[in-house]
């Protein structure tokens, strides 16, 4: 179930519910990312707009009692709430799964997206209130269009999926939100830190602070030193090779038409300055959510070092599965 601004991925939506026996009684879904609306309404509660899954028999057990329920629950607001009450006379809990999106917030989903959880992602929500996903896209359903024309196509499973990775000669951090974004930093930031998501956006309700969410979020970096280049996905295509298909998607740098880069006095290279484009190398894993949970590494495989050689100024990344005894660090820390 999904409000009609409800946006769907399928294939990770089968790959979801493929997890749960179908013979029991489940109710899959997740919460708001307001505290508030989480107290408003329930903890408990799966929320209509970021979708939710009843499974068979227990949509057979909610057929036979629906009716009387209902009644019951009149000063409810939402199908989404009266559902949960009906669940709970039922006695069966929310099971949450972290990529089902509500997305109870204002402004650019950035933040978010580009520090999404390790799960496939399941729906997005609230597309028409927060801005288009992609900033260069004639309109918010052409945004959609080009996720599900490239990346969706290419390789589902890996959609969304956050690598973290550093480049030594330049010093920067590197967090790629595969089929979406690439963000590089100057300087070294932690993963611990990158997975957080950064407070692009606003909260629900607008007089709420950062306290309100129902996660942990970071300040956006108002050192001009420490503010990351943004790369949005601009192209997605398969390549053949001896080691078989890979995919190959382009993120380009958007500059907002009045951004202004103030100096800065690190001795660190601006990406911005030395970097336009950036390529990620990575192969289809459609068994990716088969394994236990755990982010993809990634590895530059060439940058720009002070502008590099003929002035070329690209970034080529390979973001695969972790090798053995491969972690998110610094070369030769």
């Amino acid at each position: 179930m999904g409000d009609d601004d409800t946006v769907f991925f399928p294939d990770n939506l089968l790959t979801v519910l493929n997890k749960f026996d179908h013979r029991q009684p489940y109710y899959i879904g997740s919460l708001s990312e307001s505290h508030l609306q989480n107290i408003y309404f329930s903890y408990g509660m799966a929320y209509g707009g970021g979708g939710f899954a009843i499974s068979r028999p227990l949509a057979e057990a909610l057929a036979r009692m629906q009716d009387g329920c209902l009644r019951r629950y009149p000063a409810l607001y939402g199908s989404d709430d009266r559902i949960q009450a009906c669940m709970a006379e039922l006695g069966v809990p929310l099971t949450k799964h972290p990529g089902f999106h509500q997305y109870d917030v204002y402004g650019d989903l950035l933040g978010l997206l580009a520090s999404h959880p390790v799960a496939p992602i399941v729906t997005l929500h609230h597309l028409d209130v927060v801005k288009p996903l992609f900033p260069d896209a004639r309109s918010r359903p052409a945004a959609v269009r080009r996720l599900f024309d490239g990346p969706v196509k290419l390789d589902t499973a890996g959609l969304m999926q956050q690598s973290i990775c550093y480049d030594g000669a330049n010093r920067w951090t590197v967090s790629v939100a595969w089929g979406f974004t690439v963000l590089v930093a100057r300087g070294i930031m932690s993963p611990r830190e990158m997975e957080m998501p950064a407070r692009t956006f606003l909260n629900w309700y607008r007089r709420a602070d950062y306290t309100a969410y129902a996660f942990n979020t970071r300040p956006m970096a108002r050192s001009p030193c420490q503010k990351p280049a943004v790369y949005y996905m601009s192209s997605a295509r398969r390549q053949a090779g001896r080691g078989g298909e890979t995919t190959v998607t382009r993120y380009e740098r958007w500059r907002h038409p009045n951004e202004t880069r103030p100096a800065c006095r690190w001795d660190i290279a601006d990406p911005d300055a030395h970097l336009d484009h950036i390529v990620v190398l990575k192969k289809p894993d459609p068994g990716l959510w088969d394994r236990s949970p755990r982010r993809n590494c990634c590895r530059v495989v060439s940058s720009p070092k002070d502008g590099g050689e003929n002035g070329e100024k690209t970034m080529t990344i390979d973001v695969g599965v972790c090798r053995e005894g491969e972690f998110s660090q610094v070369a030769g820390a």
